[in-house]
């Protein structure tokens, strides 16, 4: 979360997550000042939830995450998303080591479920996998290199096996540590950042998806799709035509009615709706005061506007749903960790 607005979002999120869970969670929230300010003061309305809620936030500093890249040396963005949205790809430095898995999901979604069953897909990958993402191979989009086969907006990433094969390269290993997991397969989409004039990769679309998208492609061996049913996404998808309404409507009358289902992973199933993405909506900065959503006529407003409204206006005291006060919410900070790169340089005293 970078700024209040993204904090607007995110705090929606967790709060969705602290509504629906059946088990006691932790948040790890990588974000400036301002956001964490913003979410604290909602999450402070929270003394007794239904299970123990721990909350970490992270800090790093703008030059702290200048510095990460650069030491990458070949990566860059022109996406709204800026300088944060690449710290999508190093989550696996930012959060300590002791973490070994995690779900990412953007701000900008919500869900209408138990989260846990979410967290429950880790218990069904392949020994090998890393990443779990929304894959759309039907679509078709040469401009961005075809980056919007996936989606990096929720991503399961075992955080130990992307910090074993360290995922991105850096500037402190080389010379000392075989070459880092990414760089070949940002090579074989991109080409060498070398021969583009810059010294960085050329024609990366959609910020961080498409060095995501590269390494996917680049190495299907780590990778698993994720079930549509947690990237019910209006950007492209139309959420697949489905939404509420129609409550006794059968599984096969449903699926009859998806689109944007053909010639993917998702194909013959039902989607089963458990996480809301409102991406693509333009002219806002908080997707929560989308103009479409006032607009009777709109048919993401017809499927979906109700349940954005229900959960907004959800009052957080409600979240104090514990039968005594013997469960907790507690939150802690971290300010200027250094990335996996610096801890490595600082056990080998290696100067950089």
């Amino acid at each position: 979360m970078w700024s209040a607005s993204s904090a607007a979002e995110g705090s929606l999120l967790m709060k969705t997550i602290l509504m629906y869970t059946s088990v006691p969670i932790e948040f790890h929230i990588i974000c400036d000042s301002e956001a964490q300010v913003f979410v604290e003061q909602r999450l402070s309305l929270v003394t007794h939830p239904a299970y123990d809620v721990r909350v970490f936030f992270y800090l790093p500093s703008w030059q702290s995450m200048l510095d990460r890249v650069e030491r990458e040396g070949s990566i860059h963005t022109d996406h709204s998303a800026g300088l944060p949205g690449l710290m999508k790809l190093f989550i696996h430095e930012i959060v300590p080591p002791h973490v070994k898995k995690g779900i990412y999901i953007d701000t900008d979604a919500l869900f209408i479920s138990d989260p846990a069953l979410l967290w429950d897909v880790f218990s069904r990958l392949k020994p090998t996998t890393s990443i779990v993402m929304g894959s759309h191979p039907d679509q078709d989009s040469p401009e961005w290199s075809h980056a919007s086969r996936i989606c990096s907006c929720v991503m399961l990433l075992d955080l130990d096996k992307l910090r074993k094969g360290r995922l991105m390269d850096s500037s402190i290993w080389k010379g000392t540590q075989p070459e880092a997991l990414s760089p070949p397969t940002f090579r074989k989409m991109y080409g060498d950042p070398r021969l583009s004039g810059t010294g960085k990769y050329a024609n990366v679309r959609l910020g961080d998806q498409g060095y995501w998208w590269a390494i996917v492609d680049g190495r299907p061996d780590i990778f698993e799709p994720l079930s549509f049913d947690f990237e019910i996404t209006s950007c492209l998808m139309d959420t697949y035509m489905i939404g509420l309404g129609h409550e006794t409507v059968t599984e096969e009358e449903e699926m009859s009615r998806q689109i944007h289902v053909k010639d993917t992973p998702q194909e013959g199933q039902v989607i089963l709706p458990k996480l809301l993405h409102f991406n693509c909506l333009h002219g806002t900065p908080i997707y929560i005061e989308w103009e479409g959503w006032s607009d009777p006529n709109d048919f993401l407003n017809e499927r979906w506007g109700a349940a954005v409204r229900y959960h907004q206006g959800y009052k957080w005291i409600w979240l104090n749903k514990g039968k005594t006060l013997k469960t907790t919410l507690k939150m802690t900070t971290s300010r200027n960790m250094p990335f996996a790169d610096e801890r490595f340089a600082l056990e080998h005293g290696i100067t950089y």
